[in-house]
């Protein structure tokens, strides 16, 4: 572990237009307030009702929790950071940062995953795999902060985004970072690679078995499907788009962020549950019930 004598970063943002800044206030503040809206009715509700019980909705209940606690980790700050002169973050705020998006982000793909198997594989024990997901999620993130805690920063302190990730703090870090980047790379993109492969090819697998459905059954099930698929492209894109790459950086970056962090967050719970025909009817008798 190496020692640095930088103590806080600054924290450029997406813009230093001032008339910019209070646009991104205001749309940042209600998608994200729409995402915490979105995904706490459905953990709600699919915690407490009784006909919610089988092991899809178990997973979407921690989808939620997920997207609700990675959002969490940057909007806030980006929210605030809009209105404020000085956009600064503690070296430990940011090493914690970059753990704690690390470990919801990888959380939500491994829930992503279990989700898509879950289609067509009967799921005894999903709480064992829940805890395994954790488990994984927690090893990622642990190397991710590994390679954080392994940066020695002697100046500049500015970082060329809204929060604190391995990519704008390798551009920091005074040492030869090509082995600390192919490490990152090899962690970070390939859970994405690998998890994408893996989603697409359950994809096609349920897609080919459609073939025994009825005409009715069959596009259901295809309008089901390709909803879902969507969203794990819109997903992966930008996970991929960003992990898989040397450290280079590009002037789309951050708005591609802007787009993992409080764009699908906010998509997820609108395409894998609120078009659900069983979680809306949970929802309309459990805050019917409540009113």
């Amino acid at each position: 572990m190496y020692y640095s004598s930088v103590t806080e970063f600054i924290l450029f943002g997406l813009t230093q237009d001032a008339g910019k800044q209070k646009a991104i206030f205001g749309v940042l503040l209600m998608l994200y307030l729409a995402t915490l809206l979105g995904n706490f009715l459905i953990v709600v509700t699919i915690k407490t009702s009784r006909t919610l019980g089988n092991p899809m909705y178990f997973f979407l209940f921690y989808l939620s929790f997920a997207d609700a606690c990675f959002s969490t980790m940057t909007a806030p700050r980006l929210i605030v950071d809009a209105l404020s002169q000085k956009k600064s973050i503690s070296y430990n705020e940011c090493v914690t940062q970059v753990f704690a998006a690390h470990f919801f982000r990888c959380l939500e793909i491994f829930v992503l995953i279990l989700v898509a198997f879950d289609r067509y594989v009967a799921i005894c024990k999903p709480f064992v795999l829940v805890i395994l997901s954790w488990v994984g999620s927690c090893i990622h993130s642990l190397a991710q902060l590994f390679l954080a805690l392994r940066f020695p920063f002697c100046g500049p302190s500015v970082i060329d985004h809204y929060f604190c990730d391995l990519q704008p703090l390798l551009k920091l870090a005074c040492m030869d970072t090509y082995v600390i980047n192919l490490l990152g790379v090899s962690n970070s993109g390939a859970i994405c690679m690998v998890s994408f492969i893996i989603l697409f090819i359950s994809y096609v697998v349920i897609l080919f078995s459609l073939r025994n459905y009825s005409v009715e059954g069959r596009r259901k099930a295809l309008s089901t499907c390709t909803s879902h698929f969507i969203v794990v492209v819109l997903f992966f894109g930008p996970c991929i788009f960003i992990y898989t790459r040397p450290a280079t950086t590009f002037p789309v970056d951050k708005m591609v962020a802007v787009f993992y962090t409080i764009g699908t967050p906010l998509l997820n719970p609108l395409i894998y549950t609120l078009r659900n025909v069983e979680v809306k009817h949970a929802m309309k008798k459990l805050w019917c019930s409540q009113v």
